[in-house]
């Protein structure tokens, strides 16, 4: 029980810095201008702003992680579902001879098996046994 404790724990502060560096990354290209824009490339604009806005799911599912509520684990779930159906998206554009850049296949791929980690660690590791807060101790 306490190694299970200590990898939520663990995975918790990985999707918190992951989704604070996606924000701070996502927005200064998104927000910074165009020169922010260019000196990245062939971004993909759906693909940054999916990252950038699911950044903030990453903050959220990780902060419930480290409190264990259940109800994270199903937001891991989503998050990681959500993110393979981008990088189906994103293949699909470079598929079609979208512009795109290496680092976005490789970013993605690395966001893609991170969050199917933290989803099958933590559907692991909080699934189990009787919710962490239950109707009762909402009164």
């Amino acid at each position: 029980m306490q190694q299970s404790g200590f990898l939520i724990q663990a995975i918790s502060l990985a999707a918190v810095g992951f989704g604070l560096l996606t924000i701070k990354e996502g927005g200064a290209i998104l927000f910074g201008g165009e020169a922010a824009r260019v000196a990245v490339g062939n971004y993909v604009p759906f693909v940054l702003w999916f990252n950038f806005l699911a950044g903030f799911a990453y903050v959220i599912a990780g902060a419930g992680l480290w409190l264990r509520h259940r109800w994270a684990v199903w937001l891991a779930v989503v998050i990681a579902a959500a993110t393979t159906l981008a990088f189906a998206a994103f293949g699909a554009h470079v598929y079609a001879g979208g512009a795109y850049e290496m680092r976005t296949a490789i970013a993605m791929s690395l966001r893609t098996l991170v969050w199917v980690a933290i989803a099958a660690i933590s559907w692991r590791g909080l699934s189990r046994g009787k919710p962490v807060i239950t109707a009762r101790d909402m009164k």
